[in-house]
């Protein structure tokens, strides 16, 4: 069992706040960590058993009503529970009256967002990250944003590094001992996901494509958005593709990386980049095993990019701090992978590189996107396959990919 660090988060918003919802995809530990959190002081309900889902659907009102606290696993499948929880806590407003988990972005609905707008607060709980399976708490964030170019302490290299990206983060996918049963275990979580969540979050009228849309979308992780392009590999306009790739996002599989923007730079693409969530789950369905990988190591960029955009996902869920992600690429070809600004306007740029040799030609979109920045910079950094950090000037270095962790 894993000590996951967005408890303190957790615990600190059941003291002041009547509704906390706890989302993220399925799998990621939401209901072992509520169930935790329940103990046998509260009741623990979830939407997932049959009884209980009828229940919910037949009568919400008089689900929620007589309820002191109690914790709600998967309310996104019975999403009118929400509003007699809002009549609940409105006649009763103690705080941590509800703990709520979703596996769906349930705030993308407006009559829920609206429902509870001042009452509830959202925590994001991702998929294992190396910090806490290591049982570490990281450092990364504070010092890349006071300008200190982060160390690590115990590097990963090569092919131990190439491992934890294939695995990625899923507490299940991690019992598995072999690529191959993580692979397995990884195309069954999807095929349910697309069986049992879709229709509670969607009406998608071809249902049957998205195995094929995200076998395609696996192909371009870390590439800009292309809604034609997928369309075209699969017989389907963009308007249709652009609504299945946010119905993937609201599970919780992909993430849309929207363009930095600035107005001393006039030539910047405005266009988003896709991600997977987990590197585990892109290297399943993209087919990325061991071997392929061995014989062709060009392909492993785009699925450790993947793995430090997870990583970075986990770290600012953790904190209270609003983190602002995009990436930064300029008609000339300059681009940064992702680009991190904090509440106070500060930027950290990282490119992530596959390569253990690192030269000053992997900083031109960093140095690109100093310029702009000005004072508000903080660090450029270039993640990549080594163990040492070494500096390439002012506010510019090159660091491992285990100080994320370190």
């Amino acid at each position: 069992m894993y000590r996951r660090f967005v408890d303190d988060r957790i615990a600190e918003a059941l003291a002041d706040t009547r509704v906390v919802l706890l989302c993220g995809p399925r799998q990621s530990g939401k209901t072992t960590l509520a169930q935790q959190i329940a103990h046998t002081e509260i009741p623990f309900f979830t939407l997932d058993d049959a009884v209980t889902l009828n229940a919910a659907e037949t009568d919400p009102t008089g689900f929620v009503r007589g309820l002191d606290r109690a914790v709600i696993d998967e309310i996104q499948r019975v999403p009118e529970l929400l509003l007699a929880i809002k009549t609940a806590v409105d006649r009763d407003p103690r705080p941590g009256r509800f703990l709520l988990t979703g596996s769906a972005n349930l705030m993308t609905l407006p009559r829920v967002a609206d429902s509870l707008a001042g009452r509830m607060e959202t925590i994001r709980l991702l998929p294992l990250a190396q910090a806490e399976l290591r049982g570490t708490r990281p450092g990364f964030l504070p010092r890349a944003f006071a300008g200190d170019a982060p160390v690590s302490t115990n590097p990963v290299v090569g092919a131990e590094l190439l491992d934890i990206v294939l695995a990625g983060g899923y507490p299940e996918a991690l019992t598995r001992s072999t690529w191959r049963r993580r692979r397995r275990w990884h195309l069954n979580y999807v095929e349910a996901i697309l069986q049992r969540d879709v229709r509670d979050i969607a009406r998608v009228d071809q249902l049957q494509a998205m195995p094929k849309l995200l076998r395609v979308l696996a192909e371009h992780s870390g590439q800009l958005v292309n809604y034609s392009g997928f369309g075209s590999a699969l017989g389907m306009n963009h308007v249709t593709i652009r609504k299945y790739v946010g119905v993937l996002e609201d599970l919780f599989l992909l993430r849309t990386l929207q363009p930095w923007y600035s107005n001393t730079l006039k030539r910047l693409l405005k266009t988003p980049k896709l991600h997977f969530l987990d590197s585990g789950l892109l290297a399943s369905w993209g087919q990325r095993s061991p071997e392929l990988l061995g014989r062709d190591r060009t392909r492993f960029g785009p699925l450790l990019e993947t793995f430090v955009f997870g990583e970075l996902l986990k770290l600012t869920g953790w904190v209270d701090d609003p983190y602002r992600f995009s990436h930064f690429r300029d008609k000339q070809g300059n681009e940064v992978d992702v680009v991190l600004e904090d509440g106070l306007g500060r930027v950290v740029g990282i490119e992530v590189k596959a390569s253990a040799t690192v030269s000053r030609r992997d900083f031109a979109g960093l140095e690109r996107l100093k310029a702009a920045c000005g004072d508000r910079f903080a660090l450029g950094l270039v993640l990549h396959d080594h163990d040492r950090t070494t500096p390439f000037g002012r506010r510019l270095a090159a660091a491992p990919i285990s100080t994320l962790w370190s």
